[in-house]
């Protein structure tokens, strides 16, 4: 209880804050809706309302207030519209359906998977080589950092350009752009994990006269366990925001990211925040699954979790 009552604290005020402001973000919309209903509205006009702020207009019209909570197709939809879209698409609709949310997770979740393989592989290998190598600590390390800055949303289209006009297409252009956002974090956690034994532990091991191979085995990758575990989590919702980014200028027909222009689109909104929080959840998921891997896996070691 004392580490989830601090979670629900602040998911409560967030929900508190947004069901606040559902109703100045909203109420423009409905004032106009309620005027063709035959309701009563101040001001009477249109173009008067536009002069008016959303919170000066909510108080000019509070019997408008609960409508703001069901408008069909809200500026900002409220929370249970889109608990209700989330369950309508997750729960009600068959996996195989393409308006179902699960099977579109599974179509960015592929990707996003392979990915984060792909730049955990290469960040473990990188990292060992620039640990291990002074050329390729002040060569490659800085070109990892410099990469970094590269916005995501413009490296995204140039990639996936590229490769369809070379013939590669499909799951392999996501992947790698999910494996450039997470080789990163394991790449630094990585090379800092390595880095952790101190300068007696490493003494000892030369009185031992072990070498490199056997110093790694059994005092380094031991020790970079938890900053590897830590890189991980970081990595893999950094890959799910990579694939979906990538999924936009491509003009997927699935996937969280279609799900999220398709709303756009075609003035949906509701079904742009039910992909919006189901890839959250995905991701939250992905996290609190590596977490188990990392209690379980330091637990075995004689470590704890931090």
């Amino acid at each position: 209880m004392k580490s989830v009552l601090p979670v629900l604290t602040v998911v409560a005020a967030i929900v508190l804050f947004w069901l606040a402001a559902v109703v100045p973000m909203n109420m423009h919309l409905v004032a106009d809706q309620a005027q063709r209903d035959g309701l009563n509205v101040s001001p009477e006009t249109p173009v008067e309302r536009q002069e008016v702020s959303g919170i000066g207009l909510s108080l000019r019209n509070t019997h408008l207030i609960p409508l703001t909570y069901d408008f069909v197709r809200p500026r900002l939809p409220a929370p249970q519209q889109v608990a209700g879209e989330m369950y309508a698409t997750i729960i009600d609709k068959k996996i195989t359906s393409k308006r179902s949310l699960v099977y579109h997770g599974w179509v960015t979740l592929a990707p996003t998977l392979l990915g984060f393989f792909i730049g955990t592989g290469l960040g473990i290998l990188l990292a060992v080589g620039i640990v291990y190598s002074r050329v390729m600590d002040r060569s490659v390390m800085p070109w990892a950092i410099v990469s970094q800055t590269i916005p995501i949303l413009a490296l995204a289209p140039m990639v996936i350009v590229v490769l369809g006009s070379m013939g590669i297409q499909g799951l392999f252009p996501k992947s790698l752009i999910a494996a450039y956002l997470s080789f990163f974090p394991v790449v630094v956690g990585m090379v800092k994990g390595l880095r952790a034994p101190d300068a007696m532990q490493l003494d000892l091991l030369r009185t031992y006269n072990a070498s490199k191979s056997q110093g790694f085995w059994s005092l380094r990758l031991p020790a970079s366990m938890p900053y590897l575990f830590a890189s991980l989590k970081i990595g893999i919702a950094a890959s799910l925001i990579g694939t979906i980014v990538a999924e936009l200028p491509t003009g997927a027909k699935a996937g969280f990211g279609a799900r999220m222009l398709v709303g756009d689109q075609y003035g949906q909104p509701l079904v742009s925040w039910a992909a919006l929080f189901a890839a959250a959840l995905t991701a939250a998921a992905l996290v609190g699954l590596f977490s188990l891997i990392e209690r379980i896996t330091l637990k075995r070691m004689g470590m704890q979790a931090a």
